[in-house]
């Protein structure tokens, strides 16, 4: 516990935003983004088509991993302390030489276009104005070059998905840290996509229209392979070919609108895209090579050697794994289970950081990732190890009721309410929140 002299209370980023939204009241302004997690994701809901609500919101499987995150956070208890006489709170911290205003980050969601046009440099431009480094992610709908530009000196990191091209990956490393990443995030936990009822119930997987591969064709190996693939086509059959009568017509207007949205998303003008075989090219030549099924230990002993960033492994969840992690020369890791989308009934993130943390110490960097909605929730994962959060979902749902404005609007949510449960608990800094025995586990 930190004893301070009573003194005059500080405004922080709680106080600040609480004033600031209370003051608009008496206005008649509410906030555009509500600041309850359960009203901002039904608001949300409301706010974005059958296909973006299932891309985003859904889980593997039955939901079991969902539910489970949530479910792992409600096992916790914060227990405040009284009479402590703290009075500021410092939410500052470094995360493998980044700086960070509060731990709290974006953490990296592919295909966001679904939610909002443009959506990558929406999330960069409310990122910058929280002052909240973000994870961009390799399923993203802008080049992280241009993505970057819109960060301006606020800090961003990239995430990975290993190809099963090393040429590829070596060239996105590359990008990445030409455009100033400063640490590269290797998602683990996605070799596949996992069983995603409520896409495969639409048949809708974002990609096939050339949403979320613009990280890829505006690469020059990608491209470098996607011509060789249209060399070596030729006058390959149509994918109709064999179809009859209305089948057939159903089929090629689903199609054109297809081949439509591709040109439209590739690089280039779309009546010049239209014309050409690369855009669908481009499509199938990402579904063939974008993860790597045979991702093994041997591949992640190579990085050391292919990168001069710091390296952290996502979708970390058992203990095995993050102590070899560790011993391999990795520089940190983030205990995910992909926000419940990869693999169902999984264990939930908060569970096993709890067991991850007792394995590899009190030292080594362990963010995690999956089930975090609120500041309260912050506050509980940094108590039982956590050096800082990733935020995923719940920015997204900001996006979609207000675009950059909203992103801000939720990381702001986030950070005010972790820094009023800090005042109210006692706790000073982040490092009082981990020593301090602020919670416990639930009894009944």
């Amino acid at each position: 516990m930190n004893e301070q002299t009573p003194s005059e209370p500080t405004t922080g980023p709680g106080r600040t935003r609480q004033s600031a939204i209370y003051r608009r009241g008496t206005l008649g302004q509410v906030p555009r983004v509500p600041t309850h997690p359960d009203e901002l994701e039904s608001r949300a809901r409301k706010a974005m088509s059958e296909r973006a609500w299932a891309y985003v919101a859904g889980g593997a499987g039955a939901g079991a991993t969902v539910s489970a995150n949530r479910a792992a956070f409600d096992r916790w208890q914060v227990v405040p302390r009284m009479l402590h006489g703290t009075t500021t709170r410092d939410l500052r911290t470094e995360v493998l030489g980044t700086q960070l205003a509060a731990p709290v980050m974006l953490a990296p969601v592919g295909a966001a276009d679904l939610v909002s046009p443009g959506s990558d440099v929406a999330i960069a431009r409310g990122a910058a104005a929280a002052g909240t480094p973000y994870v961009f992610s390799t399923q993203g709908c802008v080049p992280m070059e241009e993505t970057a530009v819109v960060m301006g000196d606020v800090p961003w990191w990239y995430q990975l998905y290993w190809s099963v091209d090393e040429g590829l990956v070596d060239s996105l490393i590359g990008r990445a840290e030409a455009a100033g990443a400063k640490a590269l995030v290797v998602t683990l936990d996605t070799t596949m996509l996992g069983w995603r009822t409520r896409d495969l119930d639409l048949g809708s997987l974002p990609f096939t229209q050339g949403i979320g591969i613009a990280q890829y064709t505006s690469d020059p190996r990608f491209m470098e392979i996607v011509r060789e693939r249209v060399a070596v086509a030729g006058d390959t059959p149509s994918p109709l070919a064999g179809a009859r009568g209305a089948e057939k017509v159903v089929a090629a207007a689903s199609g054109a609108r297809t081949l439509v949205r591709q040109a439209r998303r590739h690089p280039g003008g779309t009546r010049d895209n239209l014309r050409s075989p690369e855009p669908r090219a481009a499509v199938e030549t990402f579904l063939d090579i974008y993860s790597n099924p045979g991702l093994s230990w041997g591949h992640i002993e190579t990085l050391r050697s292919r990168t001069r960033l710091p390296v952290l492994l996502k979708g970390i969840l058992h203990p095995d794994d993050a102590q070899r992690a560790f011993d391999s020369g990795m520089d940190g890791v983030v205990v995910s289970n992909h926000g419940g989308r990869q693999v169902d009934r999984s264990i939930a993130s908060l569970d096993a950081l709890v067991a991850v943390r007792e394995r590899v110490g009190p030292d080594p960097v362990v963010l995690l990732d999956s089930g975090v909605r609120s500041g309260a929730d912050v506050f509980v994962a940094l108590a039982l190890g956590a050096d800082a959060t990733l935020l995923g979902r719940p920015h997204i749902y900001g996006l979609a009721l207000d675009g950059a404005d909203g992103v801000q609007a939720v990381v702001e949510d986030v950070v005010a309410e972790l820094d009023l449960t800090m005042g109210l608990a006692g706790a000073a800094s982040l490092a009082d929140i981990r020593s301090g025995g602020f919670v416990e586990r639930r009894t009944t």
